[in-house]
């Protein structure tokens, strides 16, 4: 199908249907200005013939052409009104964060300048935020889609100068509808989690998540959107200045110590974020469908207990 078929048919447009006069008006004008326009042609290329029209492509009547030239006029004069994606999406992201890790080696595809330029300036104008402004600048954030879905950000919860920080992945629905982390189920199980080692909700503890922002059908977080998002969970840890750090879930514990590796293979010791340390386990929404792992979580916090108490 040619241009002015595809333009047709992408208007869903059809057969013209005007009044017989009208019709007929057309006709005579569209006649006569393909008889003066074929008509150099034919002296310019006597021996031309005219080629057969495809089964793909419809042969259009000199009242259709003139309807096709018009309707492209019109399309290359009007102002487009499709939204481009961003140049640099998801995949450029993950580029950027998989360049980072230690150990990469450079591929034939190069990261692109001007994006790591933009992520390391938003990483450097929220380290210097305080946490009036970081709160503010989390409830104001639209620097990723998840903004065009959440209901609530969600900040974090619990005592600002906190010995024990635990960090989960994202919020999700009950999260987002209230504005907290870990509250529903999967909240309940942390806090009885917690309390078995003398720890409490908002007594020397914060809560926070990787993202602020809930992904829509708790799907798991995206690279660009833990790029955008990451910055403000580093903040909140260098305000607080905790004693340890409680990862809880996959994407938490890969966003703090920047390893894939499984939490099987993670369990069971003391990492390092930036001179804190941190202790990992299983995400307390992965206990409750997974109950036979509650007693490896129990040797997780046995552990972090330890540490605290150091």
């Amino acid at each position: 199908m040619n241009r002015r078929a595809t333009v047709l048919n992408e208007l869903g447009l059809a057969p013209l249907w005007v009044r017989r006069e009208q019709l007929a008006a057309w006709q005579e004008a569209a006649n006569s200005a393909t008889a003066a326009e074929a008509a150099p042609a034919e002296r310019a290329a006597p021996h031309q013939t005219t080629p057969a029209v495809s089964a793909s492509e419809p042969a259009f009547t000199p009242l259709a052409q003139a309807a096709h030239h018009k309707i492209e006029a019109q399309l290359e004069h009007a102002p487009s009104t499709i939204t481009k994606a961003p140049s640099q999406g998801a995949a450029a992201i993950h580029q950027v964060l998989q360049a980072r890790k230690p150990g990469h080696t450079q591929t034939s595809n190069p990261v692109p300048p001007q994006l790591e330029t933009q992520l390391d300036e938003r990483a450097s104008a929220i380290a210097q935020m305080n946490w009036a402004e970081l709160q503010q600048a989390i409830r104001d954030c639209t620097a990723c889609k998840l903004c065009q879905t959440r209901t609530n950000t969600v900040f974090g919860v619990g005592n600002p100068q906190a010995k024990l920080v635990v960090v989960g992945e994202a919020p999700g629905a009950e999260e987002d509808a209230q504005g907290e982390p870990f509250v529903g189920k999967a909240g309940q199980l942390l806090d009885n989690m917690l309390a078995s080692i003398g720890q409490r909700r908002g007594d020397g503890v914060f809560i926070a998540n990787v993202l602020k922002c809930r992904p829509p059908g708790n799907r798991n977080p995206q690279a660009d959107e833990v790029a955008q998002c990451a910055p403000f969970l580093h903040r909140q840890l260098e305000l607080i200045a905790p004693k340890v750090l409680f990862a809880s879930g996959r994407f938490a514990i890969s966003n703090l110590l920047q390893d894939d590796a499984p939490i099987s293979a993670l369990r069971g010791k003391v990492h390092q974020y930036r001179q804190l340390p941190v202790v990992v386990s299983y995400h307390p929404a992965y206990l409750l469908r997974n109950m036979p792992d509650k007693a490896k979580a129990w040797r997780d916090l046995l552990l972090l207990k330890t540490t605290l108490e150091k």
